[in-house]
């Protein structure tokens, strides 16, 4: 404001203490439009500039000034300034200027700026220097991005979900000034019609919250006042620029400015010489209201999960720190409707025993949820029971109603003292399920069973790879008795005296349903059987050795 009351003396001290300011006879100077483009390494830039005369003497003008300006990134900027300029009688011009201007920058904010600049134009030598003062809102969103998607991931027993917090961009707009010095290239004389002046300065903008935009700039104009087919006062000006900063980097313009007079004819008797032709220059300032921007990030927040996405309750066992001992007591105090999550190895001499509704797995993904409702998906590595049961007929693991093994590695083996071997058994269940698992079983005394299915319906076997091994007596990979179920998309293989890939039982009054959907299945050694009075409804698609086949 100190500067704008100077301004505003320094205008009524010319403009009334001039002898002979604005006296009454016909202008010296007229209104024009300069039309500019700017074509540049890195944007380029059209201007309209209309120059004003508000009142004027002999050697003093008061003038308005009025600027549009576009460039190619989308930013748009509007100027409005009152000048003055006086006419010293030692060839020296001086002016102080004062705009109001307005900018759309490219992420579409709307910025004020105050601009107010002093000069001081010779024949010789040329002095320059503004200054910009934003005000109103100088802060604004430069396209903000909320906290990221959470992930999951196990630490130890723990489950962590993470969330990068959000991007906060910011653009500022930021107080600065530039000067610059001139210098007329001696190629003609001063009232010659053409005129050189080549120009050095720096600008500087900053604001405490982003780098400062700090540099040199250069110059080269070349005038020509007189064009053939135009009106006296019209002049080309045709020039090169250069600037450079650690923000915005190297940039480079060529410029080319026609100016069209508005006024009548000039006398040709009353000629401008090259003092009055200075009092119409181009008012040189920065073009932008400059910006920065600022980017920042919202902490990360790191919680514990201990709930799945839908509410049940989730726990994690690694057996670094669980025996195979201690594992069904681990799965007991899960509860029942948990997901259970193994890591690592587990070595066993008993079955597993799922609970009612609960999912025990190794490999797979489950959706988790924070307290504070951030939900990630979980991926997990698979993890493997070495299971070698001492009793008879026994699964490494057997399932509850409505369970789910998923992405586990069973390895079951008994001893000579046992007989009838079972991978995962599934007794008197309903809605049970054995997906994506690698299940093989070895036995030396009584009949191998992979999977071993009875009295159970709508049981689910998808995904797995089963094998069998029982030299000298029977290996069976997929045993179904008195049941229904869905088997797809398994690799079944059974190695012994007598194999099946799958083998199914209906005895009298008994049935075994295969649901639609049972195909992609791949028999890999052994193949089908099927024994019983009772009923066989639908059957599984299978391949082997390339062959087409259902069974039964």
């Amino acid at each position: 404001m100190r500067f704008g009351r100077v301004l505003a003396t320094t205008a009524v001290t010319m403009v009334y203490g001039t002898s002979g300011a604005f006296a009454a006879e016909a202008p010296k100077w007229g209104a024009h439009i300069d039309l500019e483009g700017k074509l540049g390494t890195e944007r380029h830039l059209g201007e309209v500039d209309v120059f004003l005369p508000v009142s004027q003497g002999d050697r003093t003008l008061l003038f308005a000034n009025i600027r549009a300006r576009a460039d190619d990134e989308g930013s748009h900027e509007g100027n409005f300034g009152l000048g003055l300029r006086h006419m010293l009688s030692s060839g020296w011009n001086i002016g102080a200027y004062g705009y109001y201007d307005r900018r759309r920058t490219d992420f579409d904010n709307d910025f004020n700026q105050a601009t107010f600049g002093v000069e001081a134009l010779g024949r010789d030598f040329d002095f320059r220097a503004n200054a910009y003062l934003p005000f109103g809102e100088r802060v604004k969103d430069a396209g903000s991005t909320p906290e990221s998607a959470s992930f999951a991931s196990l630490v130890g027993t723990t489950i962590e979900i993470t969330t990068l917090g959000g991007l906060t961009r910011e653009e500022h707009a930021l107080r600065g000034f530039d000067a610059e010095i001139g210098w007329r290239v001696p190629l003609w004389s001063a009232d010659d019609s053409k005129a050189l002046r080549l120009y050095a300065g720096m600008f500087h903008f900053d604001d405490s919250a982003v780098e400062a935009v700090t540099g040199p700039r250069l110059r080269a104009e070349l005038t020509m006042y007189e064009l053939p087919h135009l009106p006296d006062d019209a002049r080309l000006t045709l020039g090169g620029e250069y600037q450079d900063d650690d923000v915005r980097g190297s940039q480079g313009f060529v410029t080319a400015r026609l100016r069209i007079p508005l006024q009548q004819e000039r006398p040709s008797e009353r000629p401008l010489n090259w003092q009055e032709r200075r009092m119409t220059d181009y008012v040189v300032r920065d073009v932008d209201i400059v910006t920065g921007t600022q980017t920042t990030r919202a902490p990360t927040i790191v919680e514990t999960a201990t709930q799945t996405a839908d509410g049940r309750n989730i726990a994690v066992v690694d057996s670094a720190t669980t025996p195979g001992a201690d594992l069904q007591t681990a799965v007991t105090n899960a509860g029942a409707n948990s997901v259970l999550i193994l890591s690592g190895t587990f070595n066993t001499t008993t079955t597993t025993t799922l609970e009612t509704g609960q999912t025990m797995m190794g490999a797979g993904n489950v959706a988790v949820q924070s307290a504070s409702g951030r939900t990630a998906v979980l991926n997990t590595s698979t993890a493997t029971i070495n299971a070698a049961t001492s009793a008879n007929a026994t699964g490494a693991i057997t399932m509850a109603n409505a369970s789910t093994l998923l992405g586990m590695t069973i390895n079951q083996t008994q001893n000579p003292a046992n007989s009838d071997p079972r991978g995962v058994s599934v007794d008197g269940l309903s809605n049970v399920t054995i997906a994506n698992n690698v299940i093989a079983v070895t036995a030396t005394n009584g009949n191998a069973f992979g999977t071993y299915i009875l009295n159970s319906s709508n049981v689910t076997v998808t995904g797995n790879t089963i094998s069998t091994t029982r030299p000298g007596a029977a290996a069976i990979g997929l045993y179904a008795n008195n049941s229904s179920l869905s088997v797809a998309d398994n690799t079944l293989s059974a190695f012994g005296n007598t194999t099946f890939a799958a083998y199914l039982v209906a005895n009298p009054g008994d049935t075994v349903t295969i649901h639609s959907g049972s195909t992609g299945n791949v028999f890999g050694a052994g193949g089908c059987g099927n024994v019983g009075g009772g009923a066989f409804v639908g059957s599984l698609e299978y391949t082997s050795g390339g062959i087409p086949g259902t069974c039964p």
